[in-house]
Formats: structure tokens, sequence, C-alpha cells
């Protein structure tokens, strides 16, 4: 059996940047299959609560719009309104298509003028990896925004939207197009650091290098809030190609032992990424395997890194303790933990492995037999590693041969 929440597939890399870039599953009824997975069951649309005093106004009343719904962007149109409400009913219930559906068609109701219909469509859409229309979406959110402020945070909404379907549809066509959005964007609002990174990765896939170095180089003097993508962009600067790989999602976190670390501080070692629980029995019965890939390949270039969705703290360092989980141990805290949202994660167990490089290689859901695979990352890896010249001694130059 698997622990299953909404499962649409997984694509990892863009989601998580979007998230770094602008910060934004289940339990619906389920039912258990022949297959032992559980599958999700759609509800019917849920009903917004009317109260009896609400039952008794007249419908002109019903349509009144507050002032601060006005203020905030909401719609107006009192159609509009309902749909509105039915989206965020959707969304809350994580049925996210269906929000995304009915957002859409409340700005539609509303004129095309609710702005905050279109934001919450936008979020929507990355989280679905429906690119396509989170680029009409931008689009229509242009001639809303006021400020030059928000006219460049929604061109970066777009450039990075256009990105990701150029990475989808292997495009130079939509990659162009995002550069230019990049440059909108900052010329709007020069301080959009982030914006940086990111045009720097369009530009790694339109194969303009140096272009794309400036722009990682730019970042990391100017970003002060995204330390996570830091060691990526230095990274990039030294190996501009692996801007152009799908790379494991950059993060950081601190393990059971206090010990700091992130995606990028593990170059140079293969990683295998488990995610699990507790109360998870199909994690549990799992462990065993997990275990004796961290005996196997102890002193080889290969970390493995278990993190736990609990959310009781003190069990799981007890079970972690009971079974000598000696490995990397990090608690993310459940399906909603900013590592397990960078890497997508719906059902577990879940594994990632990733090469010495940082680049996703697989993702497995359940409980699947990953060793060979590791067995032929890790030579690659030492074959990589021996192929490196050794550093010179310090205070000897570089061919000397002492």
């Amino acid at each position: 059996m698997i622990y299953i929440r909404r499962f649409a597939g997984i694509k990892v890399v863009g989601f998580a940047m979007l998230v770094a870039a602008f910060g934004f599953v289940p339990v619906a009824r389920a039912m258990q299959s022949d297959t032992g997975v559980v599958d999700v069951i759609k509800p019917d649309p849920p009903k917004p609560q009317t109260t009896q005093s609400e039952a008794s106004k007249p419908e002109a009343a019903k349509a009144d719009v507050s002032p601060e719904a006005l203020k905030s962007g909401e719609p107006t149109d009192p159609k509009a309104r309902k749909t509105y409400e039915g989206a965020i009913d959707w969304e809350k219930h994580k049925f996210y298509d269906s929000a995304l559906e009915d957002f859409r068609k409340a700005n539609k109701q509303d004129g095309g003028h609710c702005f905050e219909c279109l934001r919450r469509a936008y979020r929507l859409a990355v989280k679905l990896d429906a690119y396509k229309d989170a680029v009409a979406i931008a689009r229509d959110l242009l001639p809303l925004a006021q400020t030059d402020s928000d006219k460049g945070s929604v061109h970066y909404r777009l450039a990075t939207a256009l990105q990701e379907q150029g990475i989808k549809d292997k495009k130079d066509q939509y990659f162009q197009e995002s550069s230019d959005e990049f440059k909108t964007a900052l010329e709007l609002d020069p301080k959009l650091a982030s914006a940086r990174f990111h045009w720097g990765v369009t530009l790694a896939h339109l194969h303009q290098d140096d272009a794309a170095r400036a722009q990682f180089s730019a970042f990391l003097d100017q970003d002060r809030k995204n330390p996570s993508l830091h060691e990526r962009a230095e990274r990039f600067v030294d190996r501009i190609e692996l801007a152009r790989a799908p790379m494991a999602p950059p993060f950081m976190a601190t393990t059971l032992s206090g010990e700091h670390i992130s995606m990028d501080s593990l170059a140079g070692k293969v990683v295998l990424i488990d995610f699990w629980a507790t109360w998870c029995g199909p994690c549990v019965n799992a462990l065993p395997n997990i275990q004796k890939i961290a005996r196997k390949f102890e002193g080889q270039p290969l970390v493995v890194l278990s993190i736990s969705l609990d959310s009781d703290e003190s069990k799981w360092k007890d079970f972690v303790d009971k079974n000598k989980m000696t490995w990397l141990q990090v608690r993310d805290g459940g399906f909603n933990g900013a590592v397990s949202k960078k890497f997508g994660v719906t059902a577990i167990p879940a594994t990632f492995s990733i090469d010495a490089d940082g680049v996703l290689e697989d993702q497995h859901v359940g409980d699947s037999d990953i060793e060979g695979k590791l067995k032929k990352m890790v030579a690659r890896a030492v074959e990589v590693a021996n192929r490196k010249p050794a550093p010179a001694a310090e205070g000897s130059p570089a061919g000397s041969g002492n």
C-alpha cells in the first residue's frame, strides 16, 4: 500500500524554483483499489453554507460588496463572487483543477477585472504544472497591475511560466520570450534580485553562457532573501551546463544531530532522499532496505538522507533511536513541509536518487529496488573524482611536481 495524497505527476524542478520565487494534500474521500493504491475520489462541488439570516435577505442586499473586498482586488459582480467563493472551497479541499477553473471563470464574470482571481489562478496553474495556463493568466494580469513594482512582479511571473514551458516543450521561442519578460521585470523593479537567478537559467538554455553567468553573479551580489539559491548560483557560475540540467531543487535543513545541510553542500556525492513517516506502514516495511543501502555504501560517495513527515517530534526521535537509523535524519513535519513541497511529494514512501552533480536522476513511489541504479551512480561519481587533478600543495606553484 502507498499512502497517497493528490498524485498527478511530479515535476519537482520547476515547481520548486517557483515556490522559492513567489513563496507560495488530503484528504478527500478515498477508495482502496485492487492494486493497493489509495485513489482519491472527487466529491460533489462544495456548497457554501447559508445561514437563516442570510436566506431572508433580499437578493440585492446579498450582492453588496464591502469596501475591503473592492480594495483587495476581489470580484464585485454577484455571480463572480459566488463562483470565487466556490473556487476557494475547491482549493481548501485540495481539488486544484476545479479551483483553477472557477477562479478563471470568476474573473470572466467580473469583466476581467479580478486581480485576486487571477493571482490565485496563477498560483494553482504553477502547482499543477499547467504552464500554458500560467502564461495566459499572467498576460491577463498585466493590464490590472498599477504600480511599476506590481507590473514588474507580473512580468516576472510571466517570464518564469514561459521558462517552464520552454523546458517542458524544449522550444527556444519560449526561452526568448522569457528572457524579454525578465528584462522588462527588472527594468520596472530593479529590486527583484531573484529574477536575475531565473533569468540566468533562461539565458543558459539559450546558450548565452556569458550573459547567464553575469546574471548569476549579479544575483549573488544583490540577493539577501534566498540563501538556499546562493550555493546553486555559485555552482552555475562555475559550471554553466548545470543550469540547463534537471537539477534537484535547492533546500536547506537541520538534521537530528544539529548539522546544517543543503542540497548543494552535498555536491560530489550521490544522494538518496527518502521521504517517510513513522505512521506510514509501507515506509516502516521499507526501512530494512534503506538500512541495507546505508550499510553497503558506507565509506563511498553516497549520502542517505531520510526526511520524515512526522508532526510529533518526540515520536520521530524515539523511532529513529530505537531502529538505529544512524544516517542523516531530518523532520519536515508533513506533506506541506518546506522540503516536501519543493520535491512535490504527494505519496510516501517516496525516494529520489540524485547524482554527484545534483542532477535528479529518478523518483520512486513505494518500496522499489534501487540498489543497482545507485551502484552505477556511485561508480560514475568515483570515476569523475579520480579524473580531477589533485589540488596543489599550499605555497607550491601549480604544475611544480613538489
